[in-house]
């Protein structure tokens, strides 16, 4: 948030109130990320059934976690749980070479839409199909 001077979008930004209202939605699934037994992350899914997608936002691991193949273990077991018939989106800042080549390495692809949000951090749209 603090980086990218981003207030508006940023879930660090978020109200609790809209926290609370997202982790309510029946299209919404919330899972704790845990190494053994302690929580290193999250991650949330968002079935979009009118699109037949499923939709990754946000997924995020411990900093002393990263770099250790955990999310992208995350991704193939949701991705096994998870069958949407037309595949995954999801969106991530351009600015974070780190989730790039993430995404890209388990199989996501650039729609070529790239939302500007302020001259620090522009926001890149990704899909995935099954």
């Amino acid at each position: 948030m603090e980086k990218y001077q981003d207030y508006e979008i940023s879930p660090g930004a978020e109200k609790i109130e809209k926290i609370i209202f997202r982790l309510n939605q029946k299209t919404t699934d919330y899972y704790i990320i845990k190494l053994d037994t302690i929580s290193v992350g999250a991650i949330r899914v968002i079935n979009l059934k009118e699109k037949g997608q499923c939709r990754i936002s946000p997924v995020f691991i411990l900093p002393e976690f990263q770099n250790k193949g955990i999310a992208q273990e995350v991704f193939k077991i949701i991705e096994n749980i998870y069958k949407p018939k037309d595949g995954w989106c999801l969106d991530t800042i351009l600015e974070e070479k780190g989730n790039i080549h993430l995404y890209e390495k388990i199989g996501y692809i650039q729609t070529g839409k790239i939302e500007q949000i302020n001259d620090k951090m522009h926001i890149v749209y990704y899909e995935k199909k099954n």
